[in-house]
């Protein structure tokens, strides 16, 4: 009988969130025969659904697309909420036995390929104690996401040690905070931010969203109208893929018009929000940014909730610098003070490559920044390795759906020729490395360099495009001719 330390599954794995979650499904469905353990370094499984805490916390994307393929998202509302969410993913892990693979609290913090016994020795600290563990897998498989759980981005704010009210920052949002009464400044202009201030503004004297650049926001029905009457009309799983498919389309168009027709689209998204806000509000100083749509992230607010409050003046907006903190606010650039008895930093993520753990490849240690990225989910030169990474411009899990599948297809195709090793090889020395992500938003542009590479073109593009990825990932070749196969010792 093997001892713990030496315990072997054929995939390892890592993270227990939403990307976790569907992969093991995705396993124990298409590849019945083969072992697999989930390891989760923190207590609970939900992953972000888990961690974030703060007020309001919803989807930024409609649960027909963030839902998995497999298990139709049932509820009323297409913008669900946070424990709405956590829910659905406890209940998919439940209702499919995966609940039982998890190991909670242990943490991947190192792992080694080894060519001559061809497998990963797998490298975890176990429990609060962080006793040493480790495993052995002949695949390992990232779904850890993209961001560090332990901490948030909080710039340098000069004077903060004078502020005497209190800073917290979202993603550690702490249990005992009340803010009913109180006058909150929310510091941001991503989806956290514009989600945080409607749901704060109904209990504080006021909240104030305090931006350094205006995001381009657009209000969405938080429930879908087609998808309810498809429901009424056709069989549950039918009705959910109808609309789902309905949502990614719509999604490609809209994306696509916005970087082809950038003008139009920006007109047509102001145009909303000066129909939310009145013709006297300026829009031009608050919601007008100076990039593209699409050059970041498109900020969604269900059924307008946020331009509610602005009209109702429970909400407002300024669009400034920091100065620095007083002991009673911020004061800005411009020499205005905000008065805060509460403020939120919602600046942004620490991005985190693969999981923040540390790979060596036959003794040699792997610089993510050196590899190329292989059809969005593999790196030039690393064995038996992918990692969940979603879209950019569209839902989550609709890449990590087929990320999980063509890891399925990988392992059976090598089951059935007898390989035990799969590497993705770049042979073109003049393949020109381009950044993993050509997006402008801060968070990412803070991180990028450290990420892996893409190139010019397939399979080390990365293609922010669902329809083309499903044709290459689901019907495309496996061996492809830069793919590596082979069965060492």
């Amino acid at each position: 009988m093997e001892t713990q330390e030496a315990q072997h599954f054929d995939v390892l794995i890592v993270g227990a969130g939403l990307s976790g979650i569907g992969a093991g499904y995705h396993l124990q469905t298409r590849c019945p025969g083969r072992s697999y353990a989930i390891l989760e370094g923190r207590e609970r499984s939900g992953g972000t659904w888990d961690l974030f805490r703060y007020p309001g916390v919803r989807s930024d994307s409609d649960m027909y697309t963030l839902g998995y393929a497999f298990r139709p998202w049932r509820q009323a509302k297409s913008i669900a909420d946070g424990p709405s969410i956590l829910n659905y993913l406890r209940e998919t892990a439940q209702r499919h036995g995966i609940d039982k693979k998890i190991r909670f609290n242990e943490r991947v913090v190192r792992a080694a390929w080894s060519t001559p016994d061809g497998c990963w020795h797998v490298d975890v600290e176990q429990g609060p104690e962080r006793r040493a563990l480790r495993l052995r897998c002949n695949f390992l498989f990232l779904c850890s996401g993209y961001y560090r759980y332990d901490a948030g981005y909080t710039p340098q704010f000069a004077g903060i040690g004078d502020y005497t009210g209190r800073v917290v920052h979202p993603q550690h949002w702490p249990d005992d905070l009340d803010c009913a009464g109180k006058r909150v400044v929310v510091i941001g202009s991503g989806a956290t931010a514009m989600t945080l201030v409607p749901a704060l503004a109904e209990t504080a004297a006021h909240v104030t969203l305090l931006q350094r650049s205006p995001t381009y926001v657009v209000a969405r029905p938080a429930e879908d109208p087609i998808a309810h009457r498809l429901r009424r009309l056709l069989p549950a799983r039918l009705a959910y893929g109808l609309t789902r498919w309905k949502n990614v389309l719509l999604g490609m168009f809209f994306f696509r018009l916005a970087r082809r027709r950038p003008d139009r689209v920006k007109r047509m998204i102001l145009g909303g929000v000066r129909q939310a806000l009145g013709p006297d509000y300026d829009v031009a100083t608050h919601f007008t940014p100076r990039y593209n749509p699409w050059d970041q992230r498109v900020c969604l607010v269900p059924d307008g909730d946020l331009f509610a409050a602005i009209r109702a003046g429970r909400a407002s907006m300024v669009t400034d610098q920091v100065d620095t903190f007083t002991p009673r606010g911020i004061r800005l650039q411009s020499g205005r003070e905000l008065e805060a008895d509460v403020v939120v930093t919602a600046t942004g993520l620490e991005l985190q490559v693969l999981g923040g753990i540390a790979l060596e490849v036959d003794g040699r240690r792997v610089e993510p920044a050196s590899t190329f990225n292989y059809k969005g989910m593999m790196f030039s030169d690393v064995p038996n390795l992918a990692s969940s990474f979603g879209y950019t411009n569209a839902s989550w899990t609709l890449k990590s759906d087929l990320t999980c599948a063509y890891v399925c297809r990988l392992l059976n195709h090598m089951a059935r020729h007898g390989w035990t090793q799969c590497t993705p090889r770049n042979t073109d020395p003049a393949l020109a490395p381009e950044p993993w992500l050509d997006f402008s938003s801060g968070y990412v542009q803070r991180a990028v360099g450290k990420f892996p590479k893409q190139g010019p073109r397939t399979p080390w593009r990365v293609h922010q495009n669902y329809a083309r990825d499903l044709l290459s990932l689901k019907f495309g070749r496996v061996d492809d001719g830069v793919m590596e196969f082979s069965r060492p010792g």
